[in-house]
């Protein structure tokens, strides 16, 4: 392939514009916030799973004190109404009134059973409540640290699209007159060769792969035309001649 001197010289200063471009974008999809933020979206989720569990074992507890509290207002308002008619004489049988002391005594033993489930029921609610309450302050930290990092990457994110539409905005005018066999070449390779399809050659190394260039492959490059796209024997970039080749 032949293409002006000038013109290959130009595909360095192309490549220089894609490799910073290619590098701005890596930058931009590899921000520290970025896998901090994935994190905590996990974190986030195996909370709120949990703060639901909470809720609903906080939602039960509650029910169940509600009825223990019904419950034992229930049987006291029970033994009132019994000791309400044995104070007002109503009842006169003796054996009526036995049985109604009987029954007092075995509604006291009820009101105490009762009030012993309904106080393990509140410390069970309230530890509940407790569980509940350090959940929600986990979220709420998970949830502040996640806006200050989202915060942060969409203020990078911009600061990188700006240098980035730069960059772009700078190919076109690089790439204006070349070659399209050249530039079709070029995007081959780069495609293909970890964004890099251009490389100097300098003091008689190849800067794509980094490999210096023997005595007899030198000697066939030398050779070759000016004009002549030449091309690294090792990696197949295309090798750009330059004053500093060492030729």
């Amino acid at each position: 392939m032949k293409a002006d001197p000038f013109a290959q010289l130009k595909l360095l200063d192309v490549q220089a514009l894609d490799a910073k471009a290619d590098q701005l974008r890596h930058q931009r999809s590899h921000l520290p916030e970025l896998a901090e933020i994935a994190t905590l979206t996990v974190q986030r989720k195996e909370l709120d799973d949990q703060a639901r569990d909470a809720r609903i074992v906080v939602d039960d507890l509650a029910a169940a004190q509600a009825k223990a509290d019904a419950d034992v207002e229930q049987v006291k308002a029970r033994r009132t109404r019994d000791r309400d008619r044995m104070d007002s004489g109503a009842i006169t049988n003796p054996k009526d009134l036995e049985r109604m002391q009987h029954e007092l005594a075995s509604l006291e033993r009820r009101i105490s059973t009762l009030e012993d489930e309904e106080l393990e029921v509140m410390e069970q609610l309230e530890a509940a409540q407790a569980a509940l309450t350090r959940v929600t302050e986990q979220l709420s930290a998970v949830d502040i640290r996640m806006a200050d990092l989202v915060a942060a990457r969409d203020e990078k994110t911009a600061a990188l699209d700006v240098e980035l539409e730069a960059v772009v905005a700078e190919r076109a005018p690089a790439v204006e007159g070349m070659p399209e066999d050249l530039l079709a070449l070029y995007d081959r390779l780069r495609a293909s060769k970890h964004g890099v399809g251009a490389a100097e050659l300098r003091q008689r190394r190849c800067s794509g792969c980094q490999l210096t260039i023997d005595h007899a492959e030198l000697a066939i490059i030398r050779a070759k035309p000016t004009d002549e796209v030449v091309r690294c024997e090792e990696c197949q970039r295309i090798l750009v001649r330059t004053g500093e080749s060492g030729l």
